[in-house]
């Protein structure tokens, strides 16, 4: 793809991207970009009618179990494996964080 036939301005792509570019990366992103732009060019000859769009190459379900509420585990067979706690409601943990009080 030749300077003139280049639908994009690199400078402002650049601006754009808060990009600094000196001129041998400029001329390397560009040779990239319009190598870009001509693979989209020959995706854009293909036909594809009839064809169903698609997010994703394979065909994916989701494997989440349906939401549902079921029955809670008892607190009481959790509380009781607690090693401390406090007045049989809460579970003791030992301090994390020193406030330096």
């Amino acid at each position: 793809m030749s300077e003139q036939s280049s639908s994009f301005d690199l400078d402002s792509i650049a601006n754009l991207a808060r990009l600094e570019l000196g001129e041998t990366e400029k001329d390397s992103l560009r040779i990239d970009m319009e190598k870009i732009v001509a693979y989209v060019n020959v995706l854009s000859e293909l036909d594809v009618e009839g064809v169903e769009p698609m997010a994703h190459a394979a065909a994916l379900t989701n494997v989440v179990r349906n939401d549902r509420a079921d029955a809670s585990f008892p607190r009481e067979a959790f509380i009781s494996n607690a090693p401390e706690t406090i007045d049989d409601e809460l579970i003791k943990v030992p301090k994390v964080i020193d406030v330096g009080v």
